[in-house]
């Protein structure tokens, strides 16, 4: 089922009566659940592009890349850093808006832009009974009762098929730099990153990687990125001597998840306060790890089949099984969570079609 227009998808899902599998690029889908796909590509194009309100509208089924194009062109970009998961996934395809939104995808910038959802401004969706749902718009708004834009976000279809997106967006800095520490055991390397990030000088990438470096990026105007990296060096003098490399290049990596690519084993993301991490890590044996947003995100490469819950025991967190093969991609959530989450979608999705099983339901 692929719907051209948001009647034609809500038509489609009235008129359903099986379980349904909603797909955008299918570029960074986790987990499996079984049904009819419905492929929302058609839902494609720029509804509404605004440089100088920093606002885009575009439907669901819009290619990432072919929006990002169109922002490049006029020096702006999306704030939160969409990372591209085709490779650590081994996919093909394209990304599409609505699939960013769903998954509420965010790279390294997350730690000062915040994540994709703090970016989207308005939504409009079908829900599971085949109704139109819009909320929010071109700017942002105070709410009451639900925040359909912020709980559609990382819903991963489980509460509506998305149909059109709106964003507010950001100027593409002038340039960038990185600092790199090196020979840093985790905890150093956490409490460093807390530091950069809790000083003045807007430091919006902190990632640590062992046995290669912590890497902490500032971006900005030319004269400003010089000064904060200079004074960023002295400031966590206590750490070492922090190399300065110009520019930004390897931050796509990490984004990516490079280190992981094309290698053998189960990847997981955890998601935890940093302070924790390094203890988390420990736990962890000899599996690898690259850690994001100051520590609040751990990338693990782990044995194929490896039960890393059982293995981390009880944590304050989540852990989300990326690749790989087993049940429950994403965390149990606590009870009184599940019924919050039973409550939401028994409103959105009574008949309980849309991507049913992938999240617990």
């Amino acid at each position: 089922m692929r719907p051209a227009n948001e009647a034609e998808l809500a038509e489609i899902i009235r008129a359903t009566n099986g379980s349904v599998v909603v797909r955008g690029g299918g570029t960074r889908s986790v987990g499996a659940c079984t049904g009819e796909v419905l492929e929302t590509g058609g839902l494609s194009g720029v509804v509404l592009y605004e440089p100088g309100a920093l606002t885009l509208v575009a439907g669901a089924g819009t290619p990432l890349a072919q929006v990002e194009a169109l922002l490049a062109a006029e020096g702006q970009r999306l704030p939160f850093e969409v990372p591209d998961m085709r490779g650590l996934l081994g996919r093909t395809g394209d990304s599409t808006l609505g699939g960013v939104v769903a998954a509420n995808a965010s790279g390294p910038r997350r730690v000062q832009a915040g994540a994709a959802r703090d970016s989207l401004i308005g939504v409009r969706f079908v829900d599971g009974s085949g109704t139109v749902i819009k909320n929010g718009g071109r700017v942002m708004k105070n709410v009451t009762g639900y925040d359909l834009v912020k709980l559609m976000a990382g819903s991963w279809g489980t509460l509506g098929v998305l149909s059109e997106v709106s964003f507010k967006l950001l100027p593409v800095p002038e340039t960038g730099a990185t600092l790199i520490l090196r020979g840093l055991t985790d905890a150093q390397a956490v409490q460093a990153m807390a530091a950069a990030l809790g000083s003045p000088f807007e430091v919006n990438g902190a990632a640590y990687w062992p046995g290669q470096g912590t890497f902490l990026r500032i971006e900005g105007f030319a004269a400003s990125v010089a000064y904060r990296a200079g004074q960023l060096q002295r400031h966590l003098a206590a750490f070492g001597a922090a190399e300065l490399e110009e520019g930004t290049a390897r931050w796509a990596g990490i984004r990516d998840v490079v280190p992981f690519q094309a290698r053998a084993g189960d990847v997981w993301r955890i998601s935890v306060k940093p302070s924790d991490a390094p203890g988390l890590v420990a736990r962890l044996g000899d599996a690898e790890v690259l850690y994001d947003w100051g520590g609040g995100l751990i990338w693990v490469l782990a044995g194929a089949g490896a039960d890393l819950r059982a293995q981390i025991g009880v944590f304050q967190g989540h852990a989300t099984r990326v690749r790989g093969d087993g049940p429950g991609a994403f965390q149990p959530e606590p009870p009184g969570v599940a019924a919050l989450t039973r409550g939401l979608r028994a409103k959105f999705d009574p008949r309980g079609i849309l991507n049913s099983g992938l999240m617990g339901a």
